[in-house]
């Protein structure tokens, strides 16, 4: 049986995939945090090779995992993802978000206020009951201010590798995400000749939003792949 690794994004944690700790100081480097992946998986004796799934952050994660151990990572499923230096800023966070971004960050907006507003920016079918959730793991494993903008800095640090991975990719993508523009896919299985699927309605948090569809494509990849491999 396969191994899956959920990787999330900015503030997010594994709570976030949904029904599917302790604090730690956050890497300021993508590099660093997949040394720590690698420790916590082997702390728990499962060993290589990987199949991750995983978004934002998580997923630049998973690209650099993939760069420096391809043994180690079997596929990568990368959902709603943008890195340099592919895209311009612009497309990488799509500037309807700045004003919003900026008067959370520099105002000390509530909990609440910030759950709200990230629903909003990441979500086009998500309900009420998702910010209550979302704010019961904020009180139950708090990120740090710090620990935030570290998480922040090693995104904007990461440069991803110019060449096709040697992992087999899936890019998943949603048309209308208002977060991260979906050129961003589309420029990624442009230049690494992967595969990309697109998700007609959903936004940035693809999982949340339609969580079934995922699952599907994911499982029509993997059959499609394990097809080829065997007829090669």
């Amino acid at each position: 049986m396969a191994s899956w690794i959920f990787l999330r994004g900015l503030t997010r944690e594994a709570g976030h995939w949904g029904h599917f700790v302790g604090q730690h100081l956050s890497p300021c480097r993508v590099q660093d945090m997949v040394v720590h992946c690698r420790a916590q998986l082997t702390q728990r004796m499962l060993e290589p090779p990987y199949h991750v799934l995983a978004m934002s952050l998580g997923a630049m994660v998973s690209v650099c995992w993939a760069h420096l151990h391809p043994q180690e990572v079997a596929a990568q499923v990368l959902i709603n993802t943008s890195m340099r230096p592919f895209n311009p800023f612009y497309q990488r966070l799509l500037p309807a978000n700045y004003r919003t971004l900026l008067r959370l960050a520099l105002l000390g907006a509530s909990p609440q206020a910030w759950e709200r507003a990230i629903l909003r920016m990441t979500s086009n079918h998500g309900d009420v009951s998702t910010v209550q959730t979302w704010l019961a793991l904020r009180q139950a494993h708090p990120v740090t201010r710090s620990n935030a903008l570290r998480q922040l800095l090693a995104a904007a640090r990461f440069h991803a590798p110019q060449n096709r991975p040697e992992t087999p990719t899936l890019l998943l993508a949603s048309v209308h995400d208002h977060l991260v523009s979906a050129e961003c896919s589309r420029t990624l299985a442009k230049r690494w000749s992967c595969d990309l699927r697109t998700h007609p309605s959903a936004g940035h948090d693809l999982p949340l939003d339609d969580g079934p569809w995922v699952a599907a494509q994911v499982r029509c990849w993997l059959s499609q792949f394990h097809r080829e491999d065997h007829t090669a």
